[in-house]
Order: structure tokens, then C-alpha cells, then sequence
């Protein structure tokens, strides 16, 4: 809009920008609570969702899968409420939780926020507030009155109190749309019914009232009437009354529908804004109820408004999102405009707007002229923005006499502004003067704690002289670091001081501070210090902070400051570290101690530190921090200081020689004191130092007591076998035998060959470690050897006895080796009570052939009952070689072990092995032994009796451990059968032995054991199981016996032996087998699937004639496609379950004659829909149609849109027309009354279907036909879907259609769902076919098409008008240009191409129009190049211009470009100006723009031939001051004046001087007289004099030396005063003493402190004489 308008107003968001549907833009789907969010319910894919757009940030639009009735955000926070029905749910989408649910008392037509805790509820009959606080439910608030029944409601106010409400909503009776609305007051209960359309609760604060004034303002537009009416509600006792006031409401002659639908005031500025559904806005000053502006601001109907920055946002029909205010820079000109002075001066005031500075300082003045002074000061403190509080009006306040009695009209003027605002900086200034004088200062704490005074350094100044506090608050205020850390300093709070640099960001002497707090408080100093190193980057240097604390020689604060400092470790912190732990063990050695034990510090020099704790006694951080051995050595032998476990643990950080030295050096310095600490480091590093160097170290010392005790501590643990050996040697040689026991017991890693021998040679008096060494590493043997030849044969004795008995046999053994008498033997063998292997003694004495040593004690066991066989084994073997029963022994037996007596006896009896392997059941070993002593009768017997299929296999086949042997297995088979078979009675015994010839694939031995089980009379004749299995195996190994058992036998399986019969290609014998046994249905199958003969087929069933062998049949013959016959015979089986199958061979076979008789048989028996299906399908085929009609008109299931597809494709569109019609399948009837060439049916079916797919089709058709009003019809259906679009359109344009295209378009932009893609398409059409109508297309419909695509289609078809306006609409200003400059002859527009010009980006474009315009139009380059200046190059453009010799062509602009002060611009200038001899507007250029070579002008003016600009030119050499030059062209041109003014300027006494003999010696006294007084205070009186004297000039130079005389008087006199005030000065401040402060007034921070005279006055107060400023006589 215009600039002048008193409104503002843009658009914020286009939602349809946002992809938000045109439809979902309505008063029920979108809701707008607050200026912050826009909430919508939309359904997109057949899904509800829920769309919140961020309306500051419209990137921010969010959605949610959200199914409800109605949704509204909240007008603060990102929580929405959403009701479905009667159920309200509250949610927070930030936190996504449920703040709150409840159930509606009844349903709500109508709901909004109405605070941000409360939901306002309109139901049918009551209204109700609901809060989301707490658990309460909806509270009813007042019943809806009855002349808002049937009304829609719009909308629901209440004030700020909630005390009044008002709810309103329309209806339209008699076609006119009535307001109603229901004003309810809750405190009196009382509702009032009122015609209005819209309302709004406010408040205005009236001239003299004490609080503001609650108003009610609504709107109607009746019948005859529009108005809008505000009234006072809640009158509050004090305030002045405010009668009702009304306002007409105007609407335009064509909004004669036109109502208001929405108010919103602004609190700002008293006004309320009116929203029309015509989209018209009304403003309204709320105090007078005077219009102040309207206009239309939408073309649509704007259906939400709320709040938005003290103006108006709504939402139109288009998805606008519109924001109206006042405009404060034009409204109050705007409404003067229309002579409301009384509103423009009020709404100036109440909103503080400029506009009304001329009409506030007239009445001011009148004011002040009438002596209304109470009344001016009233006024020019509520001025907007200040205009009459300046220093001006102050001063005439102060210069106001005082009326007796009153306050004086300044403190009047103070008194106003501080009634209803805060003073300025001046004001503040001049207020505080009066009131400290007056000793007043309580006033000013007051004021300053109600923000009414402005702070400035000036205030804070004057109060400092009364006040230091106070005087910190207002630099503080005023924001005067210095002055505030001054006074924090001097107030002690140094803690505040970074605090508040840090945030002014100010930077004062922080080390000087750093100096003072030391000085004044030393725990304050550490603490500020380690503020000020804490901070990022440190404010002061870590050394400077240590030196200004160590110069006060704070030794605790600077230790616990760089604690601190030094927290973080750095390396170049090192020399500090250094610093800080030398201080302390010089001064406190046990914070040092400290320091040093929690491993803080890692960079201090380590070798100084140590030597200071070594001389300070604290030899453990000594030892720490040695590096050197030596150093390590001396202090590490004080071991009684240091702590044991310390020490011990420090040797892990020493190296294996550095430690052994130092253990050494230990035990050398004192063994006896040292020896347990090195004993404990040997143990533990015993492993990293090497136990035998440390058994060395020990060794050397001759420690065998350290030896043994490190020893002692470190064989549990250690694996070398030396060392326990060595602990072993050691505790022999210490009389530790107990110790030895238990090592060579416990431990397994000593050498046991070299211990036994110690032992053996030591010749100790307990033999039992040797014992235990020999016994636990086998050298039993040996032991008894050494024991026995020693005579110590009571060790042996104890030995096995106490030791371990389990060595007995061993024992024996060796006895028995050294020929020990056998009655000793047995004697220790029965002494032994203890377990062992009584195997191993056996074989330890049969080995030596000693077995019947054993005799009677083996006897005696077995007597015992023992339980082990190797008793048994002994006793056997005994009894077979002294032949002593042992078949007996053999056969009763259990105990003994088969295998091994069994083996014992092969060689010496046969048939004792056979007995021992039979009990013992050693399979292998009996079938060897068996076989190869030729027993196979027995093995036979064997072989029955064991009932083993695994060993009956491995007789019969063989295996990898024994080989078949064919003659073996045929003597075994002979025996079996001559002598075992007739003795077996048990059926299992048979039934594994013939499994056994079975598995061993044996058919014919088979058959024969068989035949001589079956055949011959036995148990086992009638067997089923044997006969089945002799049948079986005659099958496989000799068929032609088969028909004879079949016949022979019958007692056998016959289904399965059939089966078996037809795998085996028995087919005959099966056949036979099913016939005997009448199992026809399988017989009739083998002669067809087997015999393959249909025709023995159709005997046997003709024979048969059952039901289920015709099926078998009727399958076989529909295999064989015998279909006729096939099919009969499905018939006479009354079988339909083949139906499938049937169906797809007589259909592929086309015969569907035939099929009709099976499938109405099969559809009396099943109810398939393929039947159906088919018998539909074989109807058509055979144009039965009134059968398949017939079946359509009864009960029927089948797929009726299958069928009909199937007819479809198959050209059937008769049957597929009767198919479609039986179901209503819009669609496909459609496609098929297109083939069948009846398109108006076609069009009246699709639009029953309502597809797309149906409408292209129909459409296609149509076109084909030339049909094109049902085309048309077709069309308008399928250009609302864009996707179709760019088909359809390709469509008539291959056909060329043009015309019916554009004309099916223009109809389809007034369809309700016209989108995007059909105005782009149509625009895209008419550039390519009708470019006359391209840009009234475009002026109606850019916003609505998709411009690039149009672009790039106009640049196609060279339309350039159209093509700039689309760049235009696009924002591609540059390419707008562009497009003019180079299709100038269509498209160029002065006033288009100027508005374009100034919004591109692509500032060389400027240059590229300003060369266009120069070539084409330059008598307009002026008014362009206007508008562009602002961004232009001025240097290029004068460059540009000059080269084309055109600069007097732009002289317009160059004077305006000229404020710029470039060069270039202001010497094109003076060229202009000395090319049109112009001197007066060449000095004025020159004076107000000095960017320009002036040496080079004045030199070109110098040489000029007119007189004034030589003048310029000197004038010019004086800018430069180049004053010499100067004087010589003006002493030229004898323009004395001019000089004499140069030799002024220049303010040299030479030059000066140099004039003043020029005008001498040119005798030219007047100009002589006229330089002294020019040139006054630059001439030396004593030349001035000489002159004078020299040249007879007493007369001209009298008057100045009479001023010099006058001026030199005073002077001395002054100073005379001043040396006189100042010995009083200096004589009251020796009476007075020191006031605590510096003497020479400087304050901590130096010269500009407090109290320092201003530096512009004297010491008399006097502003100081200017050069030219002389009072001369004359």
C-alpha cells in the first residue's frame, strides 16, 4: 500500500505456500487462538492430521496424526487441546504428555483460550470455563439466553477481571445475517441480550482519572443502521464518568451484504480495530469512538482475527495470513489531514507518536504566554517522544520568577514528569542540584529506585560530593566503569569489581588494584587474585599476581592462591611450582609434605626440591623426587624414619641394579637394623629383581637368616627349582626339618632327583622327606634299596603302612628283586590295611613267576567276599594251570574277567575259552575262536541263544576287524539249518535271525530258511508276517515263484503285497490280488495307470458299475482328453470334485457345449463360484445369453466382475454389458459401452463410477469420436488431478485439438478443486496457440500458476512483456531487467523498468540500464539514474559518462550525488560549473565538498581569464594552506582583503608580518590600519612598532598599540588576584590537616578523578580569550 496510509499492512504467510489445502482454510478447520501459532485439521491420504504453523517461523510447521472434531493451540505454549465429541484432551507437544482430560457436561458447538490456564466451553445451553490446572472439571457460568438459539457462534469475550462475558453468534433470517449477542455480568448474575455482530472488552486511561476505565465496545450492522457503540462498565469511584459514545459505521455501496465479524483493541493506542467478513478493516479511536480510517484490505472473506503487535492478524478464504496496524509516522499526519486536531492530539499523546510537534509547540507557547505555567509543564511532560523536554524549556522554567508561596514553575515542571514518567538526562541533572542543596537526598534514592531519573556521569558526579553510594548506583546506571571501580575499590567490595569489568567489558590497572587490596586486606587480596587468574583470558599475569603477593610477604595466601592457580598442571607453570613448594619448605615444611603427597605438581625443578626436603627432614618426598643413585642411596639407609611399607613400595619404581645397590648399601649401613625392610623388598620384587641374584646378595652377607626368611616367603610362589632347592638347603642347615617335610610335600617345582640325593647324603635323622620325595616321584625302588641296605627296614614298614600303602605293590616288588625271605613278604602284605591295586600287585609277583605266593591270601580275600576280579583273575589262572576244576570255576563264576581268562585259556583249552567268552558274552573273541577252531554248531547255538542282529550281521557279512569268509558263513548257514531251526520254540529267536538274512541281503538263504519254517510244518506256518516276507523276497530275488505263493498262501497282507507287487512291475499278480480280494477301485487303477488299458477299464467298470470306479475312469479318460467320454462317465458317477480340472481341458479344447452339461450336473452338486463362474463364462461363449441371464437373475455366487472382465478381454462385451449392469460396476460398464459405441451411456456411467482411470478412458473415446462436449464433460473431471493433467493435455495437442483444450481448461478454473497445474498448463498453451490472450491469463491468475515453468514457455515463444511480468511476480528482478534491456522494442516501460531497476541484486546491471538509457532514451537517464543512486558506483558512473563525453547530460544527478562527497562526482561537478562559468556555485561546491584534487583546480583557475575564479583559485590554495600562493594571486589581483584574510587564516606572525611590509612599502596605509586590526593577535608590537616608527605611520598604528596597552593591564591584574587567592588557599589548607585522601586531589585513579576543576574555564571561572576577539576602539 501506500507510504501515506495510517496503517501498515502486509501479508506474513501464504499457507498454501506451506502445502495446506484451499479446502482445509475455513472457519471449521482452522483456529487461531494468538499471533504465535495457526493450528489446522486436514486429511491428507485418507488420513486425519493436525498442522500447527509457527507464525514467526513458518519453517517450524509441524504435523501430527490427530483425529478429532477440533483442534486449538494455546496462545503461549506449544500445548493444544482437541475434542472429539463430548471427550476434551489437553497435550503438551514439547513434553508429548497429557496435561489434562475430561467429558463435556453436554456437546460444545463452540470453544477457544480464553487465558493460557482456562478453555472457554460454548454447549447448546450453557457456557462453561474449563482450566487445565488442577483436576477440576468444565464450571458452568451462566446459561445461554434464548435469542441466541439457532444462532452460529462466531465468537466469546471476557475482560480482563473474567467478570463480564459476552457471546456472540449470527443467523440469517429473511436472507439479512443478525447479530445476537448475550452481555452476562457474573458478580450481579445478570445477562443482557444486545443486536451486535461483534464486541471486545478494553480499557482506556481517561485525563484525570487515578486507574484506568473499563470499557465494553460492539458493533452492529442492522437493518436500516450500522453502527459501533462504547460504553464504561465497572465505573471505579474517582475517576471522571465516561458517557456512551457511538460511531456510524460506513460500508461501501458494494459490501451491501457486508457485517463485522471480529474487534480487536489495541492497549497502546486506545484504539479498536474491525474486521468486516468483506474483508473490510475500520479503526476506531476507542475514547471518542471516532473513526479514524477503513478501507478493504482482503478480496476474500476473512473469516479469524486476534492480537498481533498492538494491530490485527487474520486469515482470508486464500490461505492469507494478514497483519494490520496503525502506522505511526503517517497516522496522527493522516488524521490532521481531516482537521481532527482534538484526536490527533490525544492519540499523539496516548501513543507517543510523532506528527503533532508543530501542534504541541504552539500550544506551549500559548501556554506559557498566557501564564498557564502548571498547564505548559503538564503538556511538555506528556509530549510524544520528548519533543518539548529539552534544555530550552528548562531554561525558560528556571528563568520563570516564583510565585510566593508555590513551587517554583521548575520544580512545578519536575513534579508533572515525575507524576507520570521519568526524567531525562538533563532534567535529572538540573532536579538533583536543587534537592542535595537543600540536603534532600532521600528524595533522589527514591527516585532512583522508581527508575525516574535518567543516569548519567554529570549526576553521578554532583551526588558523589554528598554521597559515594549513591553515586555508585548512578555509575552504575550510567554505565561510567571508571568512577564504578573507583567507588567499588574504595568501598572494600573488590569481589564485585571483575564482576562488573566483565560485564561493561572494561579494563582498568588490575595489578595497581591487586597492590591496594594486599595492602588493605590479604585473605580479600587472595581471593580477588584468584579471580582475577580464573577468569577466560586471565585478567592479569600469574608471575605479577605471585610478585604483588610475595612482596607483602603472604606466604599462607600466596600458597593457597597458587594451589589454585596451579590446579591444572601446565609445564610452563614449572618455575611457579618450584616457587611455591620452596616457600613452604622453607616456612611450613609440612605443607610442602602435603603438597608433595597428593602428586599435584609434576614440572618443579625435582633435584632442588628434593635437597630442600632432604635438610628439611622429610626423606620420604626426598626419595621421591632422586634420581640419582647416589642421592637415593644416602637417604634410603634411614629406613627406622622411613615408613616400612613406603619404602618397600618404592623399589617398585627403581630399576633391578639401582635396587640391588641400594639393598645392598642397606644391609651394608646396618644389617641388623635394615634386614626386615630388605628382607620384605627381596619378597615382594622377587620376581623383577631375580631370586637368585637375591640369593647372592644374602650369600655374600652370609645371612643365612635373611636367606631362609626371604626364602620362606617366596617358595610358595616362586617356579624356579634352584630356589627351592637353595630354601631346602637352608632349612636343613637352620634344623628346619618340619619346613623341609612340608616344601617337598607341597611344592612342585624342585628338582626331585637332585633333592633325593641331598637327603640321601645328609643323612638326616628322620628319613621321611626322603620318604615323601621318593614316594611322590616314583623312586620306590630306590628308597627300599637304600632303606633296606642301610637296615632301616622299619622306614619300609612305615612307608607303606603310614605313608601310602597304595606303593605295596611296588614295595614287594623290590623286595622281592633283593630276595627278601617270603615269609617277610607275606608278612608286610598282610600288615597292610590300608587300599591298593591288588591288579598291580598280582602282576608285580606274576611277572617274577611268584603267582602261588598269593595263593592263600588271594583265597582268603575271595573268602571275604571282595569284590575286585583281579582276586578272581589270580585264582582262576591258578585253578587252570593246576587243573583244578576250572570248568566249575568257569561256569560259576561271575567275578573274574571273561576276556582276560578267556584269552589265558585259548591256547592252553579251547573250550574254557569258549565258556569263558560265552558267559562274559566277548562276541569278537568267540566268533574268532569259534571259526577257527571249526565249533560253528556251537557258534550257532551262540548265535540264537544271543538274539544280537549287529552280530548276526557281522557273522553273515563281515566287517573292517573280520573279513567274511564265504565257507564259513556256508557251515554256519548248514548248521543252522540241519540242527538249530527244529530246536527254536521262541518266535523272537526266528524273527532276528530272519531279519539278520534280510539285512544281509541273503534272498535266496533266505528263502530256503523260509520255506523251511513256512512250508514244512512248524509253529511258525500260518505266521502273517513270515508269509508276507517270503512273498516280499520271492519278489525281489525270484519273481516267477510269486504267482505260486499268492495262490499257496493266504494268510498274508494283500494291499501291501499288490503294492508291492505294481513297484516290483508286478502288475499281473497285482491286478489279481486286488480282484481276489474285490478291491476295485485299486484294481481298476492298475489296469489304467499300470496296464494302460481304458478299454479292460470300461469292461471292468461296466462290469463293476460303481460310483467311485467310474470316477477312477472318468479321470483317466480326461487325462487321455477323451472329453465327451470323460465326461459321461462324470456324469453317471454323479462326481464333480474334478471340476477344476474339467473346466481348464474343455475350455482349452473348446468345448463348452459339453462343459454346460458337466458344470450344471456340478452346480447341483457343489456350490463353487468357479463353477458358476464358468458356467457363465461357457454361456457367453455360446451366446446362450438369456441362460446366463437367467442365472444373473436368480440366487448365484459367482464372481460376476471376473466373469465380466474375462467376456471383456475376450470380445464378449454382450455378456460383459449384462455382467457389469448385474453388479453396478460403473466403471467397467463404461469401457464396455465404449466398444460397443454407445458414449453418451458410456459418460453417464463413468460419472456413476467417478474414476479417474474410467474418465480417461471414456475421454480418449470421446475425443476420438469427435465427441468433444461429452469430452468436455470427461475432461473437467481429470484436470483437477494433476497428475493426469499433462496427459490429457498431450493428448488434443497430438490430435490437434487446440481449441477444445483451452476451452476444457477455461471452464475447469472455476471448478471448486482448480489447481496449480491448469492455470500453469492453460498459460503454457495460450504462449504456445492464443499469445493475444497470454497476459490477461497472467494479470488474473500469476499467483496461482508455477511461474518458472510459465517462464521458461513465454522465453519460448518470445512473448517479452509477458515474460517480464512473470520475472517481476517471481522476485528475479535482475532477469526482469535483463529481458527489457534486451528486447527494449516490446517490453521496455519507463515507469515498470524504474520500479524494476531498484530491486535487482546484480548491481551491473545498474551500469548496463544506465547504457541502455544512454543509447536509447537519454533525455529519461536522469529519473533513472534518481532512483538507482542509492546503490550505484558514483566513481564508475562519472567514469562511464565521461569517456562517452556525456557528463552534461547527468549534471541532475551529479548535484544530487554530490552529498556523497566522492571525487569523482564533485570534480565532474566543477568541470560543469567552470564550463558554465558558474563561480558562484564553484566556490559553494568547494566549500561544502572538499573531496577533490585541489592543488590541480586551483592551479587550472589560477590561469583563468575571469577575475572571481582566480579568486576561488587563492581561495582554494588558502584550503590547502598553501597560503604563500595565496598572497602572490591575490597581491596580483589587488584584492588586498582577500589577502589580508589569508595571512589571518593562516595564523603565521611571518607571513602576517610579511603583508604588513608589502602594504609599507606600497605606501598603502589604509590597508596598513585594516591588517593591524585583521591580523591582531599574529603581529609582534615591537615590529608593529618599528614600522611605525620607520616609516611615519604614528597615526595608522596608534589604535592597536592603544588596545595592546589596555590588554596588557588587565592581565596583570588578574594575576595579581589569582596570587593572592592563592596564598589564602594554601593558608587555610596547612590550618585544616589531611583529609585521608591524596593532597594533590589526583584520588586512586589519578588526574580526572572527583573534584578536579573543569579544564575549558580559568581560575576565575572566565572562558579563555580567542584570537579575533579583541574589543577595539573602533
Amino acid at each position: 500500500m501506500s507510504g501515506q496510509l495510517p496503517i501498515t499492512f502486509q501479508e506474513l504467510i501464504q499457507l498454501t505456500s506451506l502445502n495446506i489445502d484451499v479446502s482445509n482454510i475455513s472457519f471449521n478447520s482452522l483456529t487461531l487462538e494468538s499471533d504465535k501459532y495457526i493450528c489446522i485439521r486436514e486429511q491428507v491420504g485418507g488420513r486425519n492430521q493436525v498442522c500447527v504453523i509457527d507464525i514467526k517461523d513458518p519453517a517450524q510447521t509441524f504435523r501430527r496424526p490427530i483425529s478429532a472434531d477440533s483442534a486449538i493451540m494455546n496462545p503461549e505454549n506449544k500445548i493444544i487441546a482437541l475434542k472429539a465429541g463430548k471427550s476434551l484432551q489437553v497435550f503438551n507437544l514439547e513434553m508429548k504428555a497429557k496435561v489434562k482430560s475430561c467429558t463435556a457436561p453436554e456437546e460444545i458447538q463452540y470453544w477457544r483460550w480464553i487465558t493460557p490456564f482456562d478453555l472457554a466451553l460454548i454447549g447448546e445451553s450453557s457456557v462453561y470455563h474449563w482450566s487445565i490446572e488442577g483436576t477440576s472439571s468444565p464450571v458452568k457460568q451462566f446459561d445461554r439466553h434464548s435469542s441466541l438459539n439457532g444462532t452460529q457462534v462466531i465468537s466469546y469475550r471476557v475482560n480482563t477481571k473474567m467478570n463480564w462475558m459476552a457471546l456472540i453468534g449470527i443467523s440469517a433470517p429473511q436472507g439479512r445475517v443478525v447479530g445476537s449477542m448475550q452481555l452476562f455480568n457474573k458478580d450481579r448474575g445478570v445477562s443482557q441480550p444486545i443486536e451486535a455482530h461483534a464486541a471486545e472488552f478494553a480499557e482506556v486511561t481517561l485525563e484525570g482519572a487515578s486507574q484506568p476505565t473499563q470499557i465494553f465496545t460492539f458493533a452492529t450492522r442492522g437493518a436500516t443502521s450500522s453502527k459501533i457503540t462504547v460504553v464504561e462498565i465497572d465505573h471505579v469511584e474517582g475517576n471522571p464518568a465516561f458517557p456512551k459514545k457511538s460511531a456510524e459505521l460506513i460500508f461501501p455501496a458494494e459490501a451491501v451484504n457486508d457485517f463485522p465479524v471480529a474487534m480487536q483493541a489495541s492497549a497502546k493506542y486506545g484504539v479498536v480495530y474491525l474486521v468486516t467478513k468483506f474483508g473490510f478493516i475500520h479503526i476506531h479511536d476507542l475514547e471518542s469512538a471516532q473513526s479514524i480510517f477503513n478501507n478493504r484490505i482482503s478480496g476474500d472473506t476473512v473469516f479469524t482475527t486476534t492480537k498481533h503487535d498492538n494491530g490485527v492478524i487474520g486469515v482470508n478464504r486464500k490461505g492469507q495470513v494478514l497483519s494490520v496496524k496503525l502506522n505511526e509516522e503517517t497516522v496522527i499526519p493522516h488524521i490532521l489531514a481531516s482537521r481532527n486536531i482534538d484526536l490527533a492530539f490525544k492519540l499523539a499523546t496516548r501513543g507517543n507518536l510523532p506528527g503533532a510537534e508543530g501542534l504541541y509547540a504552539q500550544r506551549f507557547e500559548s501556554l506559557m504566554q498566557n501564564g498557564q505555567h502548571s498547564e505548559a509543564a503538564k503538556l511538555a511532560a506528556k509530549s510524544p517522544q520528548g519533543i518539548l523536554r529539552t534544555e530550552n524549556t528548562i531554561e525558560r522554567f528556571k528563568n520563570l520568577s516564583a510565585v510566593p508561596g508555590q513551587l517554583s514553575p521548575i520544580l512545578q515542571y519536575f513534579a508533572t514528569i515525575l507524576e507520570t514518567g521519568e526524567l531525562n538526562r538533563l532534567e535529572s541533572i538540573e532536579l538533583a542540584r536543587p534537592v542535595l542543596a537543600s540536603n534532600r537526598k532521600q528524595l533522589l534514592e527514591k527516585w532512583l529506585k522508581e527508575d525516574k531519573l535518567e543516569c548519567s556521569e554529570e549526576l553521578g558526579d554532583i551526588v558523589y560530593q554528598h554521597d559515594s553510594v549513591l553515586a555508585l548506583s548512578i555509575y552504575l546506571r550510567a554505565n561510567v566503569p571508571p568512577k564504578v571501580v573507583l567507588c567499588f575499590a574504595q568501598a572494600g567490595q573488590f569481589d564485585k569489581i571483575i564482576q562488573y569489568c566483565q560485564r561493561v567489558d572494561y579494563t582498568p590497572d588490575w595489578v595497581a588494584l591487586l597492590q591496594q587490596v594486599a595492602r588493605a586486606d590479604p585473605d580479600k587480596a587472595k581471593d580477588f587474585a584468584t579471580s582475577l587468574i580464573n577468569q577466560t583470558p586471565p585478567l592479569i599475569d600469574l608471575d605479577k599476581a605471585v610478585g604483588v603477593l610475595m612482596s607483602q610477604n603472604l606466604v599462607q595466601q600466596t600458597t593457597s592462591f597458587l594451589l589454585d592457580a596451579l590446579k591444572e598442571n601446565k609445564e610452563e607453570q614449572a618455575h611457579l611450582q618450584t616457587k611455591l613448594l620452596e616457600m613452604n619448605l622453607l616456612h611450613a615444611p609440612q605443607v610442602a609434605d602435603a603438597i608433595l603427597g597428593n602428586n599435584m605438581f609434576t614440572h618443579f625443578d625435582k633435584p632442588y626440591v628434593a635437597q630442600l626436603c632432604e635438610k628439611a627432614g622429610l626423606y620420604q618426598r626426598a626419595l621421591e623426587l632422586y634420581e640419582d643413585l647416589s642421592d637415593i642411596k644416602r637417604v634410603a639407609v634411614h629406613s627406622e624414619i622411613l615408613g616400612v611399607d613406603w619404602l618397600v613400595n618404592y623399589f617398585g619404581n627403581l630399576s633391578v641394579d639401582d635396587s640391588l645397590a641400594v639393598l645392598r648399601e642397606m644391609l651394608k649401613h646396618n644389617l641388623k637394623q635394615n634386614l626386615q625392610v630388605v628382607v620384605q623388598v627381596a619378597t615382594k620384587y622377587q620376581e623383577h629383581l631375580g631370586a637368585q641374584r637375591l640369593v647372592e646378595m644374602f650369600e655374600e652377607f652370609r645371612s643365612n637368616e635373611g636367606l631362609y626368611y626371604f626364602l620362606s616367603s617366596v617358595v610358595n610362589i616362586t617356579n624356579d627349582p634352584a630356589v627351592v632347592f637353595k630354601y631346602i638347603q637352608s632349612a636343613c642347615a637352620t634344623g628346619q626339618i618340619k619346613e623341609v617335610e612340608r616344601v617337598v610335600r607341597e611344592n612342585e617345582h624342585y628338582d626331585p632327583e637332585k633333592v633325593k640325593n641331598f637327603l640321601k647324603e645328609s643323612n638326616l635323622s628322620d628319613q621321611l622327606p626322603l620318604i615323601i620325595v621318593c614316594d611322590r616321584f616314583g623312586y620306590v625302588h630306590d628308597l627300599v634299596l637304600y632303606l633296606y641296605t642301610n637296615g632301616m627296614t622299619k622306614y619300609i614298614e612305615v612307608y607303606v603302612q603310614q605313608v601310602n600303602s597304595s606303593r605295596l605293590p611296588e614295595v614287594v616288588g623290590a623286595l622281592l628283586d633283593v630276595d627278601c625271605d617270603e615269609g617277610v613278604i607275606k608278612s608286610l602284605i598282610s600288615s597292610v590295611a590300608g587300599e591298593f591295586a591288588i591288579s598291580s600287585l598280582v602282576n608285580e609277583v606274576e611277572k617274577r613267576n611268584r603267582l602261588k605266593l598269593l595263593h592263600r591270601w588271594l583265597e582268603a580275600k575271595a573268602s571275604a567276599d571282595s569284590q575286585d576280579s583281579a582276586v578272581y583273575n589270580a585264582l582262576a589262572k591258578i585253578y587252570i594251570d593246576s587243573n583244578y576244576e576250572p570248568e566249575k570255576f568257569l561256569s560259576t563264576n561271575k567275578l573274574y574277567d571273561p576276556q582276560t581268562i578267556g584269552e589265558y585259556s585259548e591256547k592252553r583249552d579251547p573250550n574254557l575259552a569258549f565258556i569263558a567268552y560265552s558267559n562274559g558274552q566277548c562276541d569278537d573273541s568267540l566268533i574268532r575262536l569259534t571259526n577257527e577252531n571249526g565249533m560253528f554248531k556251537q557258534q550257532a547255538r551262540y548265535l540264537i541263544r544271543r538274539r544280537s542282529l549287529e552280530l548276526w550281521t557281522k557273522v553273515l557279512s563281515g566287517d573292517s576287524d573280520y573279513p567274511l569268509n564265504q565257507s564259513h558263513r556256508r557251515q554256519l548257514i548248514d548248521q543252522l539249518n540241519s540242527y538249530v531251526l527244529p530246536e527254536i520254540q521262541d518266535p523272537e529267536e526266528v524273527s532276528i535271525a530272519v531279519k539278520a538274512f534280510m539285512a544281509a541281503d541273503l534272498p535266496q538263504e533266505l528263502i530256503e530258511l523260509l520255506e523251511k519254517i513256512i512250508l514244512e510244518e512248524s509253529p511258525f506256518s500260518e505266521n502273517s508276517n513270515l508269509q508276507n516276507l517270503m512273498i516280499l523276497t520271492a519278489v525281489k530275488a525270484d519273481p516267477s515263484r510269486v504267482a505260486d505263493y499268492i495262490e499257496r498262501l493266504g494268510n498274508y497282507d494283500a494291499p501291501d503285497i499288490a503294492q508291492i507287487c505294481i513297484n516290483s512291475e508286478l502288475y499281473e499278480e497285482a491286478f489279481n490280488i486286488y480282484k481276489r480280494y474285490e478291491v476295485n477301485t485299486s484294481a481298476i487303477g492298475v489296469l489304467i495307470d499300470y496296464i494302460s488299458s481304458l478299454d479292460r477299464a470300461y469292461e471292468f467298470a461296466e462290469r463293476c458299475d460303481q460310483p467311485e470306479v467310474w470316477s477312477k475312469l472318468a479321470k483317466a479318460q480326461l487325462d487321455g482328453l477323451r472329453i465327451k467320454d470323460s465326461i459321461d462317465s462324470y456324469i453317471r458317477a454323479g462326481d464333480a470334485k474334478d471340476y477344476a480340472e474339467v473346466i481348464d481341458v474343455a475350455s482349452r479344447a473348446g468345448k463348452y457345449e459339453d462343459l454346460i452339461r458337466y458344470l450344471s450336473m456340478a452346480r447341483n452338486n457343489i456350490r463353487e463360484p468357479l463353477i458358476e463362474n464358468e458356467l457363465l463364462y461357457a454361456f457367453a461363449e455360446t451366446d446362450r445369453l438369456s441362460d446366463l441371464d437367467d442365472i444373473l437373475r436368480g440366487p448365484n455366487i459367482a464372481q460376476i466382475q471376473v466373469v465380466g472382465d474375462r467376456c471383456y478381454t475376450n470380445g464378449k462385451f454382450q455378456a460383459s454389458k449384462l455382467l457389469y449392469q448385474s453388479i453396478s460396476n460403473w466403471a467397467k460398464l463404461a469401457s464396455t459401452l465404449v466398444r460397443l459405441g454407445d458414449y453418451q451411456k458410456a459418460v453417464d456411467c463413468a460419472r456413476k463410477a467417478n474414476s479417474t482411470k474410467v474418465w480417461k478412458e471414456v475421454n480418449m473415446a470421446c475425443i476420438e469420436e469427435k465427441e468433444f462436449r461429452l469430452a468436455q464433460i470427461c475432461g473437467l473431471h481429470l484436470v483437477v488431478h494433476a497428475e493426469e493433467l499433462s496427459e490429457l493435455i498431450r493428448l488434443y495437442e497430438m490430435q490437434g485439438h487446440i481449441d477444445e483444450i483451452c476451452s476444457l481448461l477455461e471452464n475447469g478454473l472455476n471448478l471448486e478443486r482448480a489447481h496449480m497445474g491448469m492455470f500453469t498448463e492453460l498459460a503454457i498453451l495460450y504462449t504456445k496457440y492464443r499469445p493475444e490472450r497470454i497476459m490477461e491469463h497472467l494479470k488474473l491468475y500469476w499467483s496461482r500458476i508455477n511461474i518458472p515453468k510459465v517462464i521458461n514457455a513465454c522465453e519460448d515463444a518470445h512473448l517479452w512483456p509477458e515474460l517480464v511480468f512473470l520475472y517481476v511476480h517471481y522476485d528475479e528482478f535482475d532477469n526482469a531487467a535483463n529481458t527489457i534491456i534486451q528486447h527494449a522494442a516490446d517490453a521496455w516501460e519507463h515507469a515498470s523498468f524504474k520500479d524494476i531497476i531498484v530491486k535487482v541484486s546484480n548491481t551491473e546491471l545498474y551500469y548496463k540500464a544506465l547504457r541502455f538509457y544512454l543509447n536509447e532514451q537519454p533525455l529519461l537517464i536522469n529519473d533513472l539514474i534518481t532512483v538507482m543512486m542509492p546503490r550505484i558506483d558514483h566513481t564508475r558512473v562519472v567514469n562511464m559518462f565521461s569517456k562517452s563525453d556525456n557528463i552534461p547530460l547527468i549534471k541532475p544527478y551529479l548535484l544530487s550525488a554530490q552529498s556523497t562527497n566522492n571525487k569523482s562526482v564533485n570534480e565532474a561537478v566543477n568541470d560543469l560549473l567552470i564550463e558554465e562559468e558558474d563561480f558562484q556555485g564553484l566556490r559553494d561546491s568547494i566549500d561544502q565538498y572538499d573531496n577533490f584534487d585541489v592543488i590541480e583546480l586551483a592551479q587550472r583557475l589560477e590561469k583563468h581569464e575571469l577575475l572571481e575564479f582566480r579568486r576561488v583559485a587563492a581561495h582554494l590554495y588558502n584550503k590547502s594552506k598553501r597560503w604563500r600562493q595565496s598572497l602572490a594571486l591575490s597581491k596580483k589581483d589587488k584584492l588586498f582583503k582577500d589577502a589580508m584574510a589569508t595571512a589571518r587564516l593562516s595564523n603565521s606572525t611571518e607571513i602576517t608580518e610579511d603583508l604588513l611590509r608589502y602594504f609599507v612599502e606600497s605606501d598603502n596605509k589604509p590597508c596598513f590600519t585594516a591588517c593591524l586590526f585583521t591580523c591582531y593577535d599574529l603581529l609582534r608590537p615591537d615590529i608593529v612598532m618599528e614600522l611605525m616608527w620607520r616609516h611615519g605611520l604614528t597615526d595608522q598604528a596608534m589604535p592597536y598599540f592603544i588596545n595592546y596597552t589596555r590588554e596588557t593591564q588587565a592581565k596583570m591584574d588578574m594575576l595579581s588576584k589569582e596570587v593572592e587567592e592563592l596564598k589564602l588557599k594554601a593558608a587555610k589548607s596547612e590550618g585544616s590537616g589531611s583529609s585521608g585522601l591524596p593532597t594533590d586531589g589526583t584520588g586512586l585513579l589519578g588526574p580526572g578523578g572527583f573534584g578536579n576543576r573543569l579544564m575549558i574555564t580559568d581560575s576565575q571561572g572566565r572562558s579563555t580569550p580567542q584570537p579575533g576577539n579583541r574589543n577595539l576602539p573602533f
